[in-house]
């Protein structure tokens, strides 16, 4: 069966089966092949009743993949992107906080490796890391402790 015959199930579980995706994401990503008479939500209740869906598993995963290189704020942000629900985002929130000087320190020594030497390149080392979603406490606690073996 080709892809562009599949019912909305068996799309859904295709993508499923390539990563987690939010129910969110499933409506935008199915709903240019509805045809008359299909029933999305139900479609989607389904898949949910059946355990196929979980948002739970949707933040475990992203924050799987995505908090080693990332800090806490970008993760937040994603996972709003993916419609989860923001109950389920304060308490990913709180598991990362936890490490996030650590998670910090790793991403600016696989970057910069070494303590900046002009306000220039201190400047350029805590845009990256803001960037990266780092908050601004993080960012001045990894730059001041740079050197130090501690971090």
């Amino acid at each position: 069966m080709s892809f562009a015959k599949l019912s909305l199930q068996g799309r859904a579980l295709r993508y499923l089966a390539q990563r987690e995706h939010s129910r969110a994401e499933l409506v935008t990503k199915l709903s240019p092949h509805l045809e008359e008479g299909d029933d999305l939500n139900a479609v989607l209740d389904a898949l949910e009743a059946k355990g196929f869906i979980s948002a739970e598993r949707l933040v475990d995963s992203v924050l799987h993949t995505k908090a080693a290189r990332f800090g806490a704020n970008r993760v937040a942000q994603e996972l709003r992107h993916k419609g989860v629900d923001a109950e389920l985002i304060a308490d990913a929130m709180d598991r990362l906080r936890g490490t996030e000087l650590q998670r910090a320190c790793e991403v600016w020594r696989r970057r910069f490796g070494e303590q900046p030497s002009t306000p220039q390149e201190r400047a350029k080392q805590m845009r990256f890391l803001a960037s990266r979603g780092f908050g601004g406490e993080v960012v001045r606690k990894v730059l001041d402790g740079a050197g130090e073996e501690g971090l």
